[in-house]
């Protein structure tokens, strides 16, 4: 992120954001209130084209407008299949006929946004054009949210293949996430086996083709793993039709490369830290002495941990000791983590594979996606000292047909140092 020489007050997390030593651009804006409808436009428009570029996982969602004058409720209408039309027709006479099974699928819209303020002072001596520059800022924040809020969605769905443990030639079956390891890294095999399962199921493609959302370090994985058999964007024969953040096709599926596809990582223990490494090897005992500084807590209710892949408890810490629920024989190096990944700590990264029409989402034009501007005098400010600069949007996404998303679950080079997004 570039940095400005600028102070910002950012009300939602109570901080003040001090920027300094940035390329400046020529101009500013001294009078919020004078801002025309032309200006305001441009700032919206701005605002909707900066967030759209972090909307990797809306863009395969079907789109429906935000609800306006008619209720929270959002309903995506799912037609079941008719079955086969086998038995013959009688000549002359005319065969029941069939109907649409239609069911619906509803959802509540939620509300999001965030605002920064600025002072009168600001705008008067910052060199940059300040309202331009927080709305990039205020872009990039609400693309992450309201993309988040579609991963998440999309990512809790039932159809799940975990990434098989390869080491030295040998493939060991995974059954949970808890027992992936860095070694449990995506294959081609594995590309074509989640294609494969959405051709059973007659899942239809997008544009020609199923699509992925791949984290780039289980892309790395992947991209070394397939050679020649990745065809890269740069071999496309018609490039003008990439899809936003596209980087290749496998198998018949194209991948979209992500920053935030989802990462299951080990949970905070305290302090921030979610891995802790065994400084002193333990034998049968409760207190371990580890690297890192915990600082000192004393936990209301013990925080759920492995220690060497088996279950376990933190129960309070001091510094670089902590105490577990249940003793434990340990050696330096040994890892303890929280749980919510792998149980020696690995992260693990989820792929999506889409057939079309797997999800509902509610569409960010159309009101769905707000752009304010507040001159200087708004509310409660006598003396015109303040002006805002923020967004909100109505947001909701919903998996329509479970079987249409498959996510595959693998470890990837980057698992031990990964961390939950």
């Amino acid at each position: 992120m570039e940095n400005y020489n600028m102070t910002l007050t950012h009300f939602s997390a109570g901080e003040v954001i001090n920027t300094t030593n940035g390329t400046m651009t020529e101009g500013s804006i001294t009078n919020a209130d004078a801002l025309s409808p032309e200006m305001k436009t441009f700032y919206d428009k701005t605002l909707i084209t900066l967030a759209g570029a972090n909307l990797i996982h809306e863009q395969f969602g079907q789109k429906r407008p935000v609800p306006g004058g008619s209720g929270k409720t959002v309903e995506f209408r799912r037609f079941s299949r008719l079955p086969k039309a086998l038995k013959p027709i009688t000549e002359g006479i005319t065969p029941a006929g069939n109907k649409l099974s239609v069911s619906a699928v509803s959802c509540t819209v939620d509300q999001y946004g965030d605002y920064i303020e600025q002072t009168d002072m600001l705008e008067l001596t910052a060199v940059d054009n300040t309202i331009v520059e927080a709305t990039k800022e205020l872009a990039s924040q609400a693309g992450l949210t309201l993309d988040t809020i579609v991963r998440n969605e999309i990512t809790g769905g039932t159809n799940v293949i975990y990434a098989p443990k390869v080491k030295n030639g040998v493939e060991t079956e995974v059954l949970s996430r808890a027992d992936i390891t860095k070694d449990c890294r995506l294959r081609v095999k594995d590309v074509f086996k989640a294609a494969a399962e959405l051709k059973a199921v007659n899942a239809p493609k997008i544009d020609g083709s199923y699509v992925a959302v791949i984290h780039p370090y289980v892309a790395f994985d992947l991209m070394q793993e397939a050679g020649d058999k990745w065809l890269s964007i740069a071999k496309y024969v018609n490039p003008e039709n990439i899809l936003k953040g596209e980087i290749g096709t496998l198998g018949g599926v194209r991948f979209v490369e992500s920053t935030e596809a989802k990462i299951f990582g080990p949970a905070e223990i305290s302090n921030g830290i979610s891995r802790m490494t065994v400084k002193t090897a333990a034998s049968s005992s409760k207190t371990v002495t580890v690297n890192e500084d915990m600082g000192v807590f004393t936990f209301s209710s013990p925080v759920p941990v492995y220690a060497l892949g088996e279950e376990n408890t933190v129960v309070s810490v001091n510094g670089n000791t902590v105490t577990l629920g249940t003793a434990v024989t340990l050696n330096a190096g040994d890892i303890i983590c929280g749980k919510g990944g792998g149980k020696d700590g690995s992260a693990v990264f989820s792929t999506l594979f889409l057939g079309e029409n797997a999800y509902g989402v509610t569409d960010i034009e159309g009101g769905g996606l707000q752009h304010i501007v507040k001159p200087r005098g708004y509310g409660n400010d006598p003396l015109n000292q303040r002006s805002s600069i923020g967004w909100k949007a109505t947001k909701v996404a919903k998996r329509l047909l479970e079987e249409y998303i498959i996510r595959v679950e693998s470890g990837s080079e980057f698992s031990a140092s990964a961390e939950e997004n």
